[in-house]
């Protein structure tokens, strides 16, 4: 059997599948998540495995499934603990989404992930990638899984020079895979193709004496394996300067905000903070005015305790750090609170304010 794109090359169906599977059987990863085939487990993986390296996820998932063990504890679970559960993973709308889906799942489908193609992609944050490793992986369905690995990997042994940045460089993709998938084990065929490209046909100076399905690639056979996949550069990052305080009140609490929620960070809780647009704005007095100006509080700034750089995928924030005391007292209410050092670690809080707050612990030691 063979396939045959537009860039006329050809491949051995059979033979590509039966090296690809011998090696994946062989040099599979042993991942909590491939210990049983549960869709939940498998769809907190994939949901997690988004922008996120595998080694960082294998604690956040056991931890995960150790306080939601099923559909029906994270459906019940109270937001403020399932983002806690998050905490340090980033992009908090995958696990808000995945809350919201799994709350549909427990009503609609009486807590059992959708087998249906139709259904799973009818769920919050359920895209096509996703619907296609949970039915694949853990329903054993002939769907393509399509990310950035597959892509890589399809794009060099079938020769595919589409920009894969591209939405519509998708569907060509995933036209591959169903023609490639192997339909007695489509489970560990869309794993072995992932497992491949996480492995050995990296993003950079792929491991090509390595690879178990070297003989059927048009990229190596060629000698372009390095300049595949085509892939077009992401518009310029922004830059945001802040100042961020970590105030304490007369009792020896810390004052935290929650941030809105919609948005970046959306219901995170932080340490209050300004945006400075003009260096002007940069000086302490200036800082201090900000605060007053911006957040209603009055502050008194004792020192810089450090300087904080996070890079999210479409801007970096640089964060100037200040420890102080609150001048006037602070109403509390749902969005602002004053909490002990033993409290504060009861709140989900985005990394770069954990960072600042190990700052302050250190520059009080």
């Amino acid at each position: 059997m063979l396939i045959e794109q537009n860039f006329t090359k050809k491949i051995n169906i059979n033979a590509f599948q039966q090296d690809l599977l011998t090696w994946f059987e062989r040099e599979q990863r042993d991942l909590p998540w491939r210990k049983d085939k549960d869709p939940y487990k498998v769809w907190v993986s994939e949901i997690m495995l988004q922008q996120t390296r595998v080694d960082s996820v294998i604690p956040y998932f056991n931890r995960f499934i150790d306080w939601f063990p099923t559909i029906e504890d994270l459906a019940e679970a109270d937001e403020d603990k399932v983002l806690k559960a998050w905490e340090g993973l980033g992009y908090y709308s995958r696990v808000r989404n995945l809350q919201s889906a799994v709350k549909e799942v427990k009503e609609k489908y009486n807590g059992e992930v959708p087998k249906s193609p139709e259904e799973i992609s009818g769920l919050k944050g359920v895209g096509p990638y996703t619907a296609g490793a949970i039915l694949s992986i853990a329903y054993g369905l002939p769907e393509p899984a399509v990310d950035g690995n597959v892509m890589r990997v399809l794009s060099r042994i079938l020769l595919i020079w589409d920009d894969i940045a591209k939405p519509a460089s998708r569907k060509v993709f995933e036209k591959a895979v169903r023609e490639l998938i192997s339909h007695e084990d489509p489970s560990a065929f869309n794993q072995a193709l992932m497992e491949l490209g996480a492995l050995i046909c990296t993003p950079t100076s792929p491991s090509c004496l390595l690879c178990p399905v070297r003989e059927h690639c048009h990229a190596f056979e060629e000698g372009v394996q390095e300049q595949l996949p085509v892939k077009t550069k992401k518009t310029k990052t922004r830059h945001v300067q802040l100042a961020s305080a970590i105030l304490m009140d007369e009792k020896g609490r810390f004052l935290i905000h929650k941030r809105p929620e919609s948005g970046l960070l959306a219901n995170l809780w932080e340490f209050p903070n300004i945006e400075l647009q003009h260096p002007l704005q940069f000086e302490r007095e200036a800082v201090k005015q900000q605060f007053s100006q911006s957040l209603h509080l009055e502050v008194h700034l004792e020192k810089i305790i450090g300087q904080i750089e996070h890079v999210f995928s479409h801007l970096i924030w640089n964060i100037e750090v200040y420890a102080g005391k609150i001048s006037a007292s602070v109403p509390e209410n749902e969005d602002w609170k004053l909490v002990t050092t033993e409290q504060i670690q009861e709140f989900a809080f985005p990394v770069p304010h954990q960072k600042m707050f190990k700052l302050y612990q250190d520059s009080q030691s």
